[in-house]
């Protein structure tokens, strides 16, 4: 079995991340780290945490975004999988299996459970697709019983080689604060030519909030939609992204964002690299745009 590190990327919690951890301390085997990457937290949601040798561990960040967050804990990281997990999750005994078992396919990118909201109402997505080109996202049903693929996989509970996160560049550093990381990160590896599968023998409960804790930058938002359609999309599909948030009061500044960053050299290297184009990808989930 390989080595595991769940990397927890957590800002402003509360009492979700001791849950979190608790949970995944009763559930994991004996061997596997927890890597909390606490980003800039002032709520004291950290300290709620207890670090043991060789089993928890504390990595502090001054509030560095999602994207350098999971890639410092990765870094800190020991084990052979990585398992990527945001602060407010729970886990059933064993969860972990099917997810490493499906991540250890050499073809296989990355692999993801089915995901349930905690309150008895919420129902359970299993992956998840762009709407248009908004790039904004819907969840999916379950298409069967064995693991099926996913244009993009949610980031909440998201397990891979090391060998794969490190061949693919890890998360994408030029991503600011948080939204669309998940998207780039899916994308890329589907380009690169890897399969993306979701594993819907697991579901994990995730606490979905109408309002998120760590404050939402318009302006970073929109860029980091911008940048994904300058790395990876052809022109005439990125300017319909770009169309898409004409009128956006937001937009020039996310502009200044996009053009001080190296969206068009990462372009280069990634056209380079990938093995797949968008059209490709685009036609297999059934997207016309």
């Amino acid at each position: 079995m390989s080595s595991i590190s769940v990397i927890v990327v957590a800002r402003d919690e509360g009492r979700e991340l001791r849950l979190t951890v608790e949970s995944l301390q009763d559930t994991l085997p004996e061997t596997a780290e927890i890597v909390v990457v606490d980003d800039g937290s002032r709520d004291g949601s950290v300290e709620s945490v207890t670090p043991r040798r060789g089993r928890v561990r504390v990595v502090r960040t001054a509030g560095i975004g999602v994207a350098r967050a999971r890639n410092r804990g990765a870094a800190r990281a020991r084990g052979d999988l990585l398992i990527f997990a945001d602060g407010h999750i729970r886990v059933d005994r064993g969860w972990w299996q099917p997810l490493a078992d499906t991540a250890s396919n050499p073809r296989v990118g990355a692999v993801a459970p089915g995901v349930r909201g905690l309150r008895p109402h919420e129902g359970a997505g299993y992956g998840l697709t762009f709407r248009g080109p908004e790039l904004t996202v819907r969840w999916l049903q379950k298409l069967r019983e064995r693991p099926f693929p996913a244009l993009i996989l949610p980031g909440c509970c998201l397990a891979m080689r090391r060998e794969v996160f490190e061949s693919a560049g890890g998360w994408d550093a030029g991503l600011r604060g948080i939204g669309g990381n998940d998207n780039e990160f899916c994308l890329r590896l589907w380009l690169l030519g890897w399969r993306l599968l979701v594993t819907p023998a697991v579901v994990v409960r995730h606490r979905f909030r109408r309002v998120s804790k760590v404050p939402i930058d318009s302006a970073e938002y929109i860029h980091n939609h911008l940048r994904l359609a300058v790395v990876h999309l052809k022109p005439a599909r990125a300017g319909k992204v770009f169309a898409a948030f004409q009128g956006e009061r937001h937009l020039s500044r996310a502009m200044e964002m996009l053009l001080a960053g190296d969206a068009i050299a990462r372009r280069k290297e990634l056209f380079a690299r990938r093995i797949k184009n968008d059209d490709w990808c685009f036609k297999q989930f059934g997207l016309k745009w």
